[in-house]
């Protein structure tokens, strides 16, 4: 018989705080960009702009946890994590509650990035809100449309790696501009990987993700471009930054198999999480030597 969590355990995986590295990896690339341009480090706008970032994730969870329940559909057919609203542990009022009051936070960090940064993060700011309230809220929801993947790349790759290094920096630069294209398209690719897991369930709701629009051996196709493309960055990015960044990206990515969710046409939860964790773990390894790389050489 399964064990329900409790209170502080629901809200936390209602939060789903493995997600929370897709939104902070922009944040330290485009900082560690920086750092490599300048040679300086700005601790208070990096740890408000985590902060803010982590809260947007958080509250943009929360609003899709709820928007899913409400328009039915979160099923009990439906593969991946338990979804609070979905299961019954919270109301939906209460998930909507606890995602304004995360907007609301994201909103006080944004207050001293705008007093440090300026109107371009004020634009940056309120478009991130807006964004993360439609993404599954609003008439027509970006993630129940074909567009979810290039709304990730925006604001997971441009927008937030491009707004970081400017809270550094207060310029922009090619070399900001690749590593956010490197991110963002890697970003995009674990919405392609989770809309490819719900595709069954998504046709049947009337969700028209690109997966459903086009089917799951062109979304294989889509998924290993996503994957393999930011790798055809490499020579620009070297030609910024130095060789020694891109041997360590290239040994990472040497060990990424693009393949790992689509062995079965339709895997189990445990055979999608077991190659869904293999798949985030070499997307933070990549991240992380980007990171590392940046900040030595």
């Amino acid at each position: 018989m399964a064990v329900s969590p409790n209170r502080l355990q629901i809200w936390f995986l209602a939060c789903r705080p493995k997600t929370l590295s897709v939104s902070l990896s922009p944040v330290l690339v485009g900082t560690a960009v920086a750092w490599h341009d300048s040679g300086a480090l700005l601790w208070l706008p990096l740890l408000a702009a985590a902060l803010g970032a982590a809260f947007i994730q958080i509250g943009t969870n929360l609003f899709n946890d709820v928007g899913d329940f409400l328009r039915g559909t979160d099923t009990p057919e439906r593969l991946g994590p338990k979804r609070a609203t979905a299961e019954g542990w919270l109301t939906p009022g209460k998930v909507k509650a606890g995602a304004w009051l995360s907007f609301a936070l994201a909103f006080l960090c944004g207050i001293f990035l705008v007093a440090h940064g300026g109107w371009p993060i004020v634009i940056i700011g309120l478009a991130s809100l807006a964004a993360g309230w439609a993404y599954t809220s609003g008439p027509k929801p970006i993630a129940y449309g074909p567009l979810g993947e290039c709304f990730v790349f925006l604001f997971f790759g441009l927008v937030a790696v491009g707004g970081s290094y400017y809270l550094q920096t207060l310029t922009l630069s090619p070399l900001a501009l690749i590593a956010a294209t490197l991110v963002g398209i890697h970003a995009a690719a674990v919405i392609t990987v989770n809309n490819y897991r719900d595709l069954d369930g998504d046709a049947k709701s009337g969700r028209n993700t690109l997966a459903v629009h086009f089917g799951r051996p062109a979304t294989r196709h889509i998924y290993t471009a996503e994957m393999l493309a930011p790798y055809t960055l490499l020579l620009p990015f070297a030609a910024s930054a130095g060789w020694q960044p891109c041997l360590a990206v290239v040994t990472t990515g040497a060990k990424t198999n693009p393949s790992l969710p689509f062995r079965s046409t339709r895997p189990s939860v445990q055979q999608y999480s077991g190659r869904h964790r293999r798949l985030a773990t070499d997307f933070r390894n990549l991240v992380n030597t980007k990171l590392y790389n940046l900040t030595i050489f």
